[in-house]
């Protein structure tokens, strides 16, 4: 029950933030874990990410503050961290569907998005295959791209840079390059709060190649989780691990990196693991 108090603690700080900077890190810190894995785990929960859930309940508040007439549009879009007014129009506009001049008349319709408030609740029954592996520090070589502190962005990135390995021939060069575990292809999101966020596709070696990069993955603990099938299944078995596995587990987030382990990659017929980096629970 820690994780779920820590949970609703973050989301009464973005309640008492809505109105001034609201810190990603910040967040992150209150639930125990880094800010990349604070965000998934958030959009894997809540169905919608962080950034569109502040963005909900802001307009949701801004509307209210309109309805009457009593406050001027300016003053309103300044008050939720707008200092364009032609921003505020467009936020607004795209969660109610009208003008915030509109909103100042009596029965004009607006939605209202509610505070989230997370419950540990009873799901499944489905088995999920894992196991707990501690393994000392290991190179990785591949290709990367930097990720945004926004992850929206990410979900465009990381598709975009697995069609180009294909076609480029960089994922015949890496499957070539594999001499030590995990093996398989690997999806590695390094997410460390003071670098720079990037994914790589890469394989576990110790070789070096031109063209390629060489992270090392810190020494750490892992939960692994095993799955097969289409690409939307591993997407599918991280939601539940976060939604379902680690609340109860006795584990949270370490900060070190995400891993996708391919060991089958066909997109249709996929065999994989999910690797999540886990600390036992501070209680």
């Amino acid at each position: 029950m820690e994780w779920v108090e820590r949970l609703n603690k973050s989301m009464q700080y973005i309640e008492e933030h809505l109105t001034g900077e609201i810190d990603y890190a910040q967040l992150g810190k209150i639930a125990c874990c880094s800010t990349y894995h604070f965000q998934r785990m958030f959009t894997y929960m809540a169905g919608v990410t962080l950034s569109e859930y502040i963005r909900r309940r802001k307009m949701s508040q801004a509307a209210v503050d309109l309805q009457g007439g009593g406050n001027k549009i300016i003053d309103v879009a300044a008050k939720y961290g707008y200092q364009s007014p032609t921003a505020f129009n467009r936020a607004f506009q795209s969660i109610h569907g009208v003008a915030p001049s509109a909103v100042k008349t009596e029965g004009v319709s607006v939605k209202a998005f509610l505070p989230l408030t997370f419950t540990l609740a009873v799901k499944g029954g489905a088995a999920m295959d894992y196991r707990i592996e501690t393994k000392e520090a290991f190179q990785i070589a591949g290709v990367s791209e930097p990720l945004y502190q926004g992850i929206e962005q990410n979900f465009m990135i990381v598709p975009r840079m697995w069609q180009e390995a294909v076609e480029n021939g960089t994922i015949q060069k890496l499957a070539a390059m594999i001499d030590m575990p995990p093996r398989g292809l690997l999806g590695v999101s390094t997410c460390d709060e003071n670098e720079q966020w990037r994914y790589y596709i890469a394989v576990a070696s110790a070789q070096q190649s031109e063209g390629l990069e060489t992270y090392t993955v810190p020494a750490c603990t892992w939960a692994v989780f095993a799955g097969e099938g289409t690409n939307q299944s591993i997407q599918e078995l991280e939601q539940r691990i976060v939604s379902e596995w680690l609340p109860t587990s006795g584990y949270e987030y370490a900060n070190a990196p995400d891993i996708e382990v391919y060991l089958n990659p066909d997109p249709q017929n996929a065999v994989f693991e999910v690797w999540i980096p886990v600390t036992k629970a501070c209680m």
